[in-house]
């Protein structure tokens, strides 16, 4: 069976693929890819950027020429990719594969990206550069905990809910409360007030991926050993010359600030490798708690959740898919 077999337009269907790192989806949305006649879509907010291939798993070239892939790749890592700017992309790659009769498959584990594009986007107002500039160097100065503390002051509710080393977030929190003077917890709340004129047009069946923690751990420690062998370290050395701003996304990345520990005479590879591969663990477990506690609601989607993605499933979850394909 092909998409051209299942109902297109603007109510046509999108398979969402999703769990932490290391959780086999990647795999399975090539599958369905090679199984339905399906457009694989980048979910994951790192494998958008060109630079950081290896290090952020994204597909091998077999994978990425046995099916259609998008998003992965698309921008430099000079550039800064929101979810908002991600949503237009993903929602344009949704159209096309739509308009061709195939089915979009959209796989990874970037929760607000997720939430984006189900949900639609709260009214947050713009933050100017200068607001952002001075965020980071306040950040710079105090370090993740003493940051979260005066985040924590300011804006209780976001605090409690970002870690300390949650960079990226944490910025963006005090970044709207010093623009707008309103906790970006009230603006997403706001959510249903988001422009009514660019709604998720499709419909949604969700795979979520939820291994027992051990088992996730232990993946993930495995596959950054496997990123090590297939030449991390050198591209992050590629990706230091180009002496990017570190607040970019792209410098925070899993692993580049161990490896480039190591790069530089501060740290041994041994234990380069043992920080990121805790920082890894730590990413993949607030994965797990947000799948668990912030899932966009699917409302009577259909959802099937499992412990471990395995092909041994395959034959479950493909009889899943065609009669949600055969029911639009």
């Amino acid at each position: 069976m092909n998409a051209g077999d299942a109902a297109v337009g603007p109510t046509g269907p999108v398979i969402i693929v999703t769990g932490p790192t290391a959780s086999g989806k990647s795999g399975l949305a090539l599958r369905l890819a090679e199984t339905f006649g399906g457009v694989v879509v980048n979910a994951d907010s790192m494998q958008v950027y060109r630079e950081l291939a290896i290090l952020t798993a994204r597909p091998d070239l077999a994978a990425m020429r046995s099916v259609p892939h998008r998003l992965y790749g698309v921008l430099p890592g000079v550039e800064r990719c929101s979810a908002g700017r991600w949503r237009v992309m993903a929602l344009a790659e949704i159209a096309a594969a739509h308009a061709e009769g195939k089915v979009p498959i959209v796989v990874g584990g970037t929760g607000l990206y997720l939430r984006a594009l189900v949900e639609g986007l709260s009214p947050v107002p713009e933050v100017p550069e200068a607001t952002r500039a001075e965020a980071q160097a306040l950040y710079r100065n105090l370090g993740g905990e003493k940051f979260h503390a005066v985040l924590a002051e300011r804006d209780p509710a976001m605090a409690a809910r970002l870690h300390p080393s949650d960079t990226q977030r944490l910025l963006r929190a005090w970044e709207v409360m010093e623009t707008s003077g309103r906790s970006l917890a009230e603006w997403q709340a706001d959510r249903g007030d988001a422009d009514p004129a660019e709604p998720p047009l499709f419909r949604a069946f969700w795979l979520i991926s939820q291994p027992a923690r051990q088992d996730l751990y232990t993946a993930c420690d495995a596959r950054f050993l496997a990123m090590i062998q297939a030449g991390a370290p050198d591209e992050v050395r590629a990706l230091n010359a180009l002496r990017l701003d570190p607040a970019l996304p792209i410098m925070k990345a899993l692993g580049v600030r161990e490896l480039s520990a190591h790069l530089s005479g501060e740290l041994s590879l041994e234990d380069a490798v043992a920080k990121a591969q805790q920082a890894t663990r730590n990413y993949a477990k607030r994965q797990a708690t947000w799948l668990r506690t912030q899932l966009p609601s699917v409302g009577r989607e259909p959802v099937m959740h499992f412990e471990q993605l395995s092909e041994s499933l395959d034959g479950r979850i493909f009889s899943e898919i065609r009669r949600f394909l055969l029911t639009g």
